[in-house]
């Protein structure tokens, strides 16, 4: 199957998106329309493992959904930096941890239907101790959690944030 982009329009620039309205030929030569949403950068998240096993959590405040929620650790690259760095810096950010070995799980797209967003996921082991350094416009909580009780609020619908759902099952398949 062709698809060809016959016309993109950026209909909106902002600080870490654009926007884009963009005319495609489908394979049966018709035209359609797609709004597409474009990260800018790319962004790593962490499952940060405790020494005695429990999951290291941060919860904050989601603007699109209106609500806290409980996610692992993630942010976005900064300039020409790579998923393994960026993840390091953001998991020491958020928590005050420092990882001592990292495991790549996956590269994922989150939300494929109108977004380019792409989300590098690691698990982090053997923590130990550096500084929480918050941006000025972060307010983040710490939990943790067992793996079990993890899983558990997912399908409570505690946890609701896909790369935490998907990073959680892939270590339970993964590690136990």
């Amino acid at each position: 199957m062709s698809y060809r982009v016959l016309e993109s329009n950026e209909t909106y620039i902002g600080r870490i998106l654009r926007v884009t309205i963009d005319k495609i030929e489908m394979p049966d030569k018709k035209p359609a329309f797609r709004e597409t949403v474009l990260r800018d950068k790319d962004a790593a998240a962490v499952l940060p493992i405790l020494d005695d096993g429990r999951i290291l959590f941060v919860r904050q405040y989601r603007h699109a959904f209106g609500e806290l929620l409980l996610e692992i650790p993630a942010g976005v690259f900064d300039c020409d930096e790579c998923a393994e760095v960026c993840v390091k810096r953001e998991l020491e950010e958020e928590t005050g941890k420092i990882a001592g070995r990292l495991e790549f799980l996956c590269e994922m797209y989150p939300t494929v239907g109108f977004c380019s967003e792409k989300i590098f996921i690691y698990f982090a082991f053997d923590l130990t101790q550096g500084q929480q350094k918050l941006d000025p416009d972060e307010f983040i909580e710490l939990e943790s959690y067992t793996l079990d009780q993890a899983l558990e609020m997912i399908y409570k619908g505690e946890i609701k944030d896909g790369k935490t759902i998907a990073a959680l099952f892939a270590y339970k398949s993964k590690h136990i």
